[in-house]
């Protein structure tokens, strides 16, 4: 229920080497702790890239305020679905 610690370094190397980043969703089920690495490790990422990043989706809202890092994403969509 969660992308490997392998996977999600290797993403992680690409995110922080990114011009510009647009994510929509976790990676895990990262509510839980014992699935959550995937999701933290690009949330922390994205957070350390020096790309522009977009956000948006609710559950990817919910992984960026559970790892605090709302002022280190580029722009944050909060807008609904249809």
């Amino acid at each position: 229920l969660d992308i490997g610690p392998q996977t999600a370094a290797q993403l992680a190397e690409q995110l922080k080497a990114a011009g510009s980043i647009v994510w929509n969703g976790p990676v895990g089920v990262f509510e839980f702790d014992a699935f959550a690495h995937g999701t933290e490790t690009i949330a922390r990422a994205i957070a350390a890239s020096s790309a522009f990043s977009i956000a948006g989706g609710g559950d990817t809202l919910a992984a960026i305020a559970k790892y605090g890092i709302e002022q280190d994403v580029g722009y944050i969509s909060t807008g609904g679905g249809a």
